[in-house]
């Protein structure tokens, strides 16, 4: 069963219930840990949870125990690149935001690790901590307020199911965001840059195979995704034209060659 954001108790319980052979979850740490919580037997496959050792939902990348397994997409380690890059995309912004989900496990690491890389860029960070829609929607009322000139998005499972309202938001607030995940740009959003989940769907596919076939999830080591790619759009926020050294262009993925070069040496088109 493939269960795509965290459920309620009565949906793990019926999966339990029926004793399927395997769960897939997606949308990040929340539906992993609820899964592990949910059985202790069937074997588990989780897609991007974020520092799954951290929290304790594996004991380790190579031996990640128990009836569970899966990929990280290091979310932690993605923080401080992407206020990297939105320094260079707004370099006269003093004030950068970072909107986190308070109810992730991992919320308080990626604000740590994200205000340790604004200090060392020399600029003030504010926390925008928003778990409902209308959370979302009071964050950003206050970016003027903050005077933010720039705004990182957590790669959040819940932020991503919300991504037409995020891009919408960012646009009628005219300030430049940065996304984690390609969706975002191809809602509208300014750019992104991430981690390529196609691969990390497939090696998913291809563990619940293996588990299928009898193999045990303990043979099957959680992995940490290492394949990011840039995307970039037209027409970014009017604020943001003059700040940003990017030539605005259509929407590009990486090629196969790109994508095997490391993250840095990735740049958007000029």
């Amino acid at each position: 069963m493939l269960l795509a954001r965290l459920a309620g108790k009565r949906l793990l319980a019926d999966l339990v219930a029926h004793r399927v052979d395997v769960i897939v979850t997606t949308g990040g740490t929340p539906p992993a840990l609820a899964a592990k919580s949910a059985t202790s037997t069937i074997p588990i496959v989780f897609i991007n949870a974020g520092d799954p050792v951290g929290i304790g939902l594996v004991a380790s990348l190579a031996r990640p125990g128990g009836n569970i397994t899966g990929f990280t997409n290091i979310t932690t380690e993605l923080m401080p690149k992407l206020v990297e890059l939105l320094t260079e995309l707004a370099p006269k912004a003093g004030v950068i935001a970072v909107l986190v989900n308070p109810n992730n496990p991992n919320a308080e690491g990626i604000i740590r690790n994200t205000q340790e890389a604004a200090r060392a860029k020399g600029v003030q960070l504010s926390v925008l901590r928003a778990g409902t829609e209308g959370d979302i929607d009071t964050g950003f009322a206050s970016l003027h307020q903050l005077q933010a000139g720039g705004l990182v998005v957590d790669p959040d499972g819940f932020f991503a199911g919300r991504r037409g309202q995020i891009v919408a938001l960012a646009a009628r607030y005219a300030v430049p965001a940065i996304y984690a995940h390609s969706p975002f740009v191809a809602a509208g959003g300014l750019i992104s840059y991430g981690t390529d989940d196609d691969p990390v769907y497939r090696q998913a596919g291809i563990y619940a195979g293996r588990i299928l076939r009898g193999k045990s999830p303990l043979i099957c080591r959680s992995s940490n995704q290492r394949h990011s790619s840039w995307w970039s759009i037209s027409r970014p926020p009017r604020r943001s034209v003059s700040q940003s050294h990017y030539r605005s262009s259509p929407a590009r993925k990486r090629s196969s060659n790109e994508r095997s070069q490391p993250a840095e040496a990735m740049t958007a088109h000029r």
